[in-house]
């Protein structure tokens, strides 16, 4: 959030309206795709785009899932080490047998799962930016009214809007992680409105955390630490830390665990391609332990280091071999699908 939007103090949220446009419409194009090709794995997905260069999504795929993950176990053991004094690696193993028991009983236990943490998610987010963004009103305005952009310097509007596009192209990995929930799509229409709802809902919490960031604006004990919302919401209360600890820290597992589980269907996807059974629910589960132990290494790194290189770097890599294919073949394909099914309703 810091690194893709609030360092720019009075002008982030410019980050943030490239933002929501860019989940809605990658929303759509990869909604439409796959309910028009019925492709709900990321390889049917990924084929249907790429073609015989399909692999290398599933290279950048893994290295992301991989990165993403050990963030949010990096966060999570940080942040439960902070609310509720749990040591960081009990944190890590909290995760990890979570992750793994919802990657053992499948897709509808983690549709649940992730059901539950978005709205507990939501609603924890509008009561932190109420407690924040109320104490600091006066601040906030400051910043705005001054212009303040005071935390970073030499930078110009084009850099805040290609934050904007990393922030995108860095979670285009989300999206497949999705695919499994879609089968209910039945119409263009459908795809649509879900579309504008996942790319408002996605931007919310940006938005609510932008404000928030801005009545503390550019103090750098905020703005450099690993996660700014334990400093921000210090002295409201150990209540307040406890329910900020239970809820990201419930976020940041449907996180990992919807990576895990878009990874293991891809390669039940191939097996049966290949005419071989699925793996059994006990696989599942180890090969989820297995990307968690991985993870966990990596996450030693440290947050900032990991956001401000690896995200960046992989984010261009998702952007050139998943969002570029996304936006150019998947509109041609959905316009050509389209104009294919009117000119068969104008035959019958």
């Amino acid at each position: 959030m810091v690194q893709y939007g609030a360092r720019f103090g009075a002008y982030g949220w410019i980050a943030g309206v490239i933002i929501i446009i860019g989940f809605a419409l990658m929303a759509f194009l990869m909604f439409e795709i796959a309910r028009r090709f019925r492709a709900y794995d990321y390889r049917s997905m990924v084929k249907r785009l790429l073609g015989p260069f399909w692999f290398l999504f599933d290279i950048i795929y893994l290295l992301l899932a991989v990165l993403m993950i050990s963030i949010v176990i990096a966060a999570t053991g940080s942040i439960l080490h902070s609310t509720l004094g749990l040591n960081y690696w009990i944190g890590v193993a909290i995760i990890a047998i979570i992750a793994g028991l919802l990657n053992f009983y499948g897709a509808n236990i983690i549709e649940r799962f992730k059901t539950i943490g978005t709205i507990a998610l939501f609603s924890a987010y509008i009561l932190f930016a109420i407690l924040v963004i109320s104490s600091t009103s006066g601040e906030i305005k400051e910043v705005f009214a001054s212009g303040d952009t005071s935390f970073v310097t030499n930078f110009s509007m084009g850099s805040v809007f290609w934050a904007g596009i990393i922030y995108v192209g860095y979670n285009l990995a989300v999206y497949p992680a999705a695919l499994f929930t879609l089968r209910r799509q039945k119409t263009m229409k459908d795809t649509l409105i879900s579309a504008i709802i996942a790319g408002t809902m996605m931007t919310v919490p940006w938005f609510l955390t932008y404000v928030a960031l801005m009545g503390y604006y550019p103090n750098e004990q905020v703005f450099n630490a690993e996660v700014p919302w334990l400093h921000m919401l210090n002295g409201y209360g150990v209540w307040i830390a406890i329910i900020f600890g239970v809820v990201v820290g419930w976020t940041l597992i449907e996180t990992a665990t919807g990576l895990i589980h878009a990874f293991i269907n891809r390669i039940n996807s191939n097996l049966k391609e290949v005419g071989k059974q699925p793996m059994t629910r006990r696989m599942n589960g180890i090969i989820a332990i297995i990307i968690l132990v991985l993870s966990a290494m990596l996450s030693s790194v440290g947050i900032n280091d990991l956001v401000g290189t690896g995200y960046t770097i992989l984010g261009y890599a998702m952007l050139v071999v998943f969002g570029l294919p996304l936006l150019v073949i998947g509109f041609y394909r959905i316009i050509k699908g389209h104009k294919a099914q009117t000119s068969e309703n104008t035959i019958d």
